[in-house]
């Protein structure tokens, strides 16, 4: 008999209109396997798990066709796609996190321009301490990594009358709100913005990518907040500007990451901080319970999946 085996993190039964097809293994990253992995077929990838639990049934799948992430990055998953059976897609999330990440990157930038952390610390201690501040309307913001969550970003950021926003991916082309840029514009692009969103996916040609010179192009007292990967930002390079005080970071990733006790980012000025909290909100699940059953329907009937990204 056929394997016919699809690993999902979430419990079946609380995914309505499954298809028949399949028999469905409950697994979220347990020490024991709940079923004989390698009759797995269709595995889909606990989520925020971490990278050893991710893979750790990937060797016992001699017959997975497909490994789907409910992450937009796979960066967790994509080095164990070479040991893969040969023809294998590693799909990722597209269209999950868009609405939770483009809102934690406005509240961020949001809190950082306008002073929140200061205010909160200031109502703690009891203090009444009024202030100017810069808002969000009329400045420049520029995108660096124009996808799905960028253009979710730039959509939540046209009711705030922002000035201007430039868009950067990794191919130049159009999209409806205006032209997309290449990366290697950015150097004209970092400027004039006043807020740079990173939401790029992490890989050999981004990793470090907000180096010293891409940090020393951007302009006095611009904003950088980093929703994508934390390896896409130069650590050292970014402690030094914000030690300065020249420019201010509201980070939802770091590298490292966990960000441990102790460490100076915590204390650095003009810093916010969220311990990586894109995603996970009530948005996520019926999001992902729509993208499970949507590509499992693709599956059964014999189609290729929506959004690979890699291909064993």
């Amino acid at each position: 008999m056929a394997s016919t085996d699809v690993w999902l993190p979430i419990p079946p039964e609380e995914i309505g209109g499954l298809p028949a097809a399949f028999r469905y293994v409950h697994w979220d990253g347990a020490e024991e396997f709940p079923a004989d992995p390698a009759d797995c077929v269709f595995y889909v990838v606990p989520y925020l798990k971490g990278e050893a639990v991710a893979v750790r049934p990937l060797e016992h799948m001699p017959k997975v066709r497909v490994v789907q992430t409910l992450t937009a990055g796979v960066d967790h998953v994509e080095p164990a796609v070479p040991k893969l059976p040969p023809g294998t897609l590693l799909c990722n999330a597209r269209g999950v996190h868009d609405a939770s990440t483009a809102e934690l990157a406005l509240a961020l930038a949001l809190a950082s321009l306008r002073g929140v952390p200061d205010f909160v610390r200031a109502q703690d201690a009891g203090r009444w301490e009024p202030c100017f501040r810069p808002a969000l309307a009329d400045r420049t913001a520029l995108i660096v990594g124009y996808g799905a969550i960028g253009a979710a970003i730039e959509e939540r950021l046209v009711p705030f009358e922002v000035g201007r926003v430039h868009r950067v991916a990794r191919t130049a082309r159009s999209a409806p709100r205006g032209p997309v840029h290449t990366l290697a514009d950015l150097p004209g692009l970092l400027p004039e913005a006043d807020v740079v969103f990173l939401v790029t996916p992490l890989t050999e040609a981004t990793r470090r990518l907000v180096d010293a010179g891409f940090l020393a192009r951007m302009k006095d007292g611009a904003l950088l907040v980093n929703v994508a990967r934390g390896a896409v930002v130069d650590t050292g390079a970014l402690l030094a500007e914000l030690e300065s005080g020249r420019l201010r970071a509201a980070l939802d990733v770091t590298d490292p990451e966990p960000l441990p006790a102790g460490h100076p980012l915590w204390k650095a000025p003009g810093t916010l901080i969220t311990p990586h909290v894109g995603g996970p909100t009530s948005a996520f699940r019926p999001r992902a319970e729509r993208l499970v059953r949507s590509q499992l329907e693709l599956f059964a009937a014999g189609e290729r999946p929506r959004n690979v990204v890699a291909t064993a």
